[in-house]
């Protein structure tokens, strides 16, 4: 399989010896694709927004590189009984205006989440939770109305200012490396080193987040210089041509975002498990990922990346096997009619989205179900109205991505019964009792070592069901201008690293 690289990324050269001066000395510039939505962490979910969250805010908790729960602005945390949580704030932290990080401002940011009052989509993460109080000035207490062992992962959240008002959407006030200097929507968001930081001031001065929605602008502004870094916001195919770019360089990591085909198991076709593992077996998905990704990918296993702690990889897995994809349609009475005929056995559609690789990918999909006898109708929609269709079930196939999956609570969120739409994001209406009970032991479980064992057990029970074709996951990569140092991605891929970077 040859993929030739498009058009797009031919103009990116074409178009690359006009010169513009560079962006000011110490100053680091990265081209992201849209505005923040919210600069408010509790508000904002969209991927910018996150972003710019990590380097003006600080999480109370954190991960580590194997995804578990660690020390943020907390300096410790205790789980007191299967209700409580107590956790100590580091002493001594400072927020942008000058005043010291205490219980108090935990006590507000949480008991946001379960005030009615306040709107938020991240609301859902803390339903358990009951009331945040403070013990004394460094510690808070958060008390839950029912066991759940996911629980401290919901606490890898910024913390802001006690009594922080709406303004705090457009102004931000944090902890973090940076502070907070100008926003124009849709152009630029402007940051400055913040000198008290308490892990150390930043290593430069400051970071702009530029808005480029065009992806041949991004790679036009980073071969000019007017961009220093882009993360993650390239296609493989650009990715590829700059790495030959000797003013360029490449970093990458083990990413967690996912792709996969959902199937509607309500569907009377797809609610065949012989089905659904013929459309396993048909896919290439090695291609996928040498070719259209480049290598810019792995073979995904499941939904849990493998960096995870709670990832299981001895797991059922499609090979490539188009034998094996016909004797299972043969035996789910969708008999070859016509031979080496162009009938196909069976017909079904495929919703994606407008984006070039996507459908590019679905193509490729396409021709591998052909192969097995299956006519693939691809239909491709703005990502607004497919998500609508995935969300009321309107679909047979369709495929998406989970963007940085770092909780193995999201097997209860994708495959428990009880979290059919509107309830959740079980949007195949997967069902499976067994499933159901392990991934609740595992919300109950008191330790590590039994949470591990349940989640690997629902992960295999899961995997041979497949409501998903796990297709790949990703790697993580940045392109920067030779003179950035400093560049080093996270499994998910946050902005955190940039306070390291410097520039010559």
């Amino acid at each position: 399989m040859t993929i030739r690289p498009s058009a797009t990324v031919a103009l990116v050269f074409a178009l690359s010896a006009c010169h513009d001066a560079p962006p000011q000395n110490h100053i680091v510039t990265l081209a992201v694709l849209t505005s923040p939505n919210s600069l408010d962490p509790r508000v904002g979910s969209d991927e910018t927004s996150q972003r710019a969250h990590q380097l003006i805010y600080d999480n109370l908790l954190a991960l580590d590189d194997e995804l578990r729960v660690t020390g943020g602005l907390a300096s410790s945390w205790q789980q007191r009984d299967p209700l409580t949580y107590d956790v100590v704030l580091r002493p001594g932290v400072l927020f942008h205006d000058g005043h010291e990080l205490t219980a108090a401002d935990v006590v507000f940011t949480f008991s946001s989440f379960i005030d009615p009052s306040f709107i938020s989509a991240r609301k859902g993460a803390y339903r358990v939770l009951d009331k945040v109080t403070a013990l004394d000035r460094y510690t808070a207490r958060f008390s839950l109305k029912e066991p759940f062992g996911s629980f401290p992962i919901q606490l890898v959240m910024p913390v802001v200012p006690n009594g922080a008002t709406a303004a705090l959407r457009d102004h931000p006030v944090g902890t973090g490396p940076y502070k907070f200097v100008s926003f124009a929507v849709d152009d630029r968001l402007e940051l400055a080193a913040f000198p008290q930081y308490f892990r150390g001031a930043p290593a430069n001065a400051g970071v702009v987040l530029k808005v480029v929605p065009d992806e041949i602008m991004r790679a036009l502004e980073l071969r000019k210089g007017t961009v220093d870094l882009v993360v993650n916001d390239l296609s493989p195919d650009v990715v590829h041509q700059l790495a030959t770019d000797q003013t360029m360089a490449i970093a990458k990591s083990p990413g967690t975002d996912y792709a996969y085909v959902g199937f509607n198991l309500r569907d009377p076709v797809l609610g065949d498990r012989r089905v659904r593992h013929a459309i396993g077996y048909a896919i290439d998905r090695q291609a996928i990922v040498d070719h259209l990704r480049r290598g810019l990918a792995s073979l995904a296993v499941g939904i849990l990346p493998p960096v995870s702690w709670a990832f299981e990889p001895k797991v059922f897995q499609f090979a490539h096997d188009v034998a094996t994809a016909k004797a299972l349609l043969d035996e789910a009475g969708y008999p070859d009619p016509d031979g080496d005929g162009p009938e196909p056995r069976l017909r079904l559609t495929l919703k994606v989205s407008t984006n070039e690789f996507i459908r590019l990918q679905a193509a490729v999909i396409q021709q591998d179900l052909k192969q097995a006898g299956i006519e693939l109708d691809v239909r491709s929609y703005e990502f607004a109205t497919l998500y609508a269709d995935v969300l009321k079930g309107n679909f047979q196939l369709f495929t998406l991505q989970w963007v940085g999956v770092s909780d193995p609570d999201m097997l209860r969120r994708v495959f428990h019964s009880t979290q059919m739409p509107p309830s959740g994001f079980n949007r195949g209406y997967y069902e499976n009792p067994e499933v159901d009970r392990l991934i609740d032991a595992a919300g109950a479980a008191a330790t590590e070592a039994e949470r591990r064992r349940l989640f690997s057990e629902a992960q295999r029970l899961v995997s041979h069901d497949a409501p998903y074709i796990s297709l790949w996951t990703k790697t993580n990569v940045a392109v920067s201008r030779t003179g950035i140092e400093g560049v080093k991605l996270t499994p998910s891929a946050d902005f955190t690293f940039l306070r390291a970077v410097t520039k010559r």
